[in-house]
């Protein structure tokens, strides 16, 4: 399917499947949204709860690796130690990674060197890419994924149910269930009721939040 960089509302880029009319990130924001769902509604949320100095993390979309490298560099700034997986079953390619433009607008003097190495490491390799932060990257199907009672917080940062509706089913949430310790917590952009009733049924406790820029609600589910 053909795809471009367009760039979103915060003035950061994303890539948008022209087929699907369908974006990585929020047209509104994509470091926005990441930083509101992701980083605020989950990370920050997790390591205050359950006080943790050391956080695993499973990404449903490693995609651009937006999640990632924000995530790293909360790493950095937080001192907490973070087990970061992300499954991707369609990674980007060099030359699209090389037109998104976090690198500029996030701080940090060594984020562009960060960021280039996220998307260098081998795939299916744990890699220390500073003191705090270790990933490993996994190019599979989410429906490939067998985790148990192994991470703290799941980003759930698939493509929307409007254009792959089967990556938001009571088959997948059971797999990020049985993936999440107890405790352990998803977050998602989504906030469909039909989303939040597959998470119910699985065993997750559901709540909504407020969602980031362009969006009225998110949902957050604990194990």
């Amino acid at each position: 399917m053909k795809r471009h960089i367009i760039t979103t509302g915060d003035g950061s880029k994303t890539i948008q499947i022209d087929e699907w009319h369908e974006q990585y990130h929020s047209i509104h924001g994509a470091i926005q949204e990441a930083n509101h769902v992701f980083l605020k509604s989950g990370f920050d949320a997790v390591i205050s709860e359950l006080k943790l100095d050391a956080i695993s993390i499973l990404e449903i979309g490693f995609g651009t690796g937006l999640n990632a490298i924000m995530t790293l560099l909360k790493s950095e700034k937080d001192a907490v130690h973070v087990d970061y997986v992300g499954v991707e079953a369609y990674p980007v390619s060099v030359s699209e990674m090389k037109q998104l433009n976090y690198t500029e607008l996030l701080e940090g003097e060594l984020t562009n060197k960060h960021f280039n190495t996220i998307h260098n490491v081998p795939w299916e390799e744990k890699t220390s890419i500073t003191n705090f932060f270790q990933l490993t990257k996994q190019n599979k199907k989410f429906q490939e994924i067998t985790n148990s009672n192994q991470f703290h917080l799941i980003y759930f940062d698939a493509f929307g149910a409007r254009v792959q509706p089967e990556l938001w089913t009571e088959a997948i949430f059971k797999k990020m269930y049985h993936a999440l310790k107890v405790n352990g917590v998803l977050v998602t952009y989504s906030a469909k009721g039909s989303v939040r009733r597959a998470l119910q049924s699985v065993g997750f406790k559901v709540e909504r939040l407020p969602g980031p820029p362009g969006k009225r609600e998110m949902l957050r589910a604990t194990k």
